[in-house]
């Protein structure tokens, strides 16, 4: 069977599911990690911090060395380190002369692994040759939502069943899609990267609309992340609900709504412009913000956490887009950029997020409130891009 843009898109969906799973899987067996293991609190909340800076630190090489990561190697690599990261979970710690030790390397590695991944899928997926780019875009960033939403929905399945002690069984059986990747990006074709950034405009214009777009991917990370990692606690104080029941309602509920997002807009993608959809969600966003922080019913700002998820589901594949179309010889440089410009608004929205509740004595609604600045920032950085009068044409 002759292979073609198709197969590769497929490989790049399991290219994003495997990157939920370096994020989000080890989060849920904190607590376990904690009693197994006889760790603190402290350190194993390190290992949240530990995971984000060596993304940023992948970022950053590919921005500065993009010519070192060939897209199939480098794909292959880093499916294969997710592969070593997860099944490493169930042996490391026990084999170490530290648990703790044996769980920062998984850590990193499967990091690592994530980072690679999240570098180099949107180029390779933006240089297949098909029609509808900003649609294909968004519905591959939506993998990673139902990836978000699956890990946690059958990662609690499989501990209701089968009980928490086995879950270092489940991490070799979530290692099975990383694996399938890797042997994906073997034989899939990858198609021709462009790499000379600013090359179809002046430098000067180039380099401010690229500030635009990377503030924007700042502040679409740290929105995002602001509210879904701190979404199962808010579920928790607020509804006074198990950590179960905390964790669909928020993040996996989140995660759902925000997928749904993205496929929507990429059935959607030819009767509405993607600067419009941008516009309505960030208008969207800063509502959901407000309605959790202000909204006195904890179930009205519940539904405020999830019409966050279904309100930022564009911002991060549609500022890829925006950037793809307006710079199209940016290459793994500009999308290494523009992923390090995300990923340290994910640093950092959630971890502002919780020193203002800590200043607040725990109000979680006032970090909500002061978070709203960021999607404001998107509303204020589309319209500064595209003018206002691009608003007014019919869709």
């Amino acid at each position: 069977m002759k292979l073609s843009a198709k197969h590769t898109l497929k490989a790049c969906y399991v290219g994003y599911l495997t990157q939920a799973l370096t994020i989000n899987f080890a989060p849920l067996l904190f607590l376990t990690f904690e009693k197994e293991y006889d760790i603190s609190l402290g350190k194993i909340s390190l290992l949240i911090g530990i995971s984000f800076l060596t993304q940023l630190l992948c970022d950053a090489c590919a921005a500065r060395f993009p010519n070192f990561f060939k897209p199939r190697l480098s794909a292959i690599i880093a499916h294969v380190l997710a592969v070593i990261g997860l099944t490493g979970y169930a042996y490391l710690p026990k084999i170490l002369p530290s648990a703790y030790l044996g769980l920062v390397i998984c850590v990193i590695v499967t990091a690592v692994g994530g980072g690679i991944i999240e570098v180099l899928i949107s180029p390779i997926a933006e240089a297949c040759p098909t029609t509808r780019k900003s649609a294909n875009m968004s519905l591959l960033h939506s993998f990673y939502s139902w990836g978000q939403a699956g890990v946690v929905l059958l990662s609690t399945l499989f501990f209701t069943v089968f009980d928490i002690s086995n879950w270092q069984i489940l991490a070799c059986l979530w290692a099975i899609i990383p694996a399938i990747g890797a042997i994906s990006f073997i034989f899939v074709p990858i198609y021709n990267i462009p790499t000379e950034l600013g090359k179809e405009k002046s430098k000067s214009k180039s380099k401010g609309l690229f500030a635009l777009l990377f503030l924007m991917m700042f502040c679409a990370g740290a929105a995002e992340m602001a509210m879904s990692q701190w979404a199962s606690t808010f579920a928790e104080s607020g509804l006074g609900v198990p950590k179960a029941v905390g964790d669909i309602l928020g993040p996996c509920l989140f995660g759902i709504f925000m997928g749904s997002a993205r496929v929507f807009y990429a059935k959607c993608s030819e009767k509405i412009r993607l600067e419009r959809f941008m516009l309505i969600s960030a208008i969207l966003c800063l509502g959901s913000y407000l309605l959790s922080a202000l909204a006195a019913p904890p179930i009205i700002s519940l539904l405020g956490c999830a019409l966050c998820g279904l309100s930022v589901g564009i911002m991060w594949p549609g500022t890829y887009s925006l950037a793809a179309k307006k710079m199209p010889f940016g290459g793994v440089r500009m999308f290494a950029l523009l992923a390090l410009g995300g990923d340290v608004g994910c640093l950092a929205g959630p971890t502002a997020a919780g020193w203002i509740a800590d200043a607040a004595g725990g109000n979680l609604k006032l970090s909500f409130l002061i978070s709203a600045i960021f999607p404001l920032a998107i509303i204020l950085i589309v319209i500064a891009i595209f003018g206002v009068k691009s608003f007014k044409k019919s869709v």
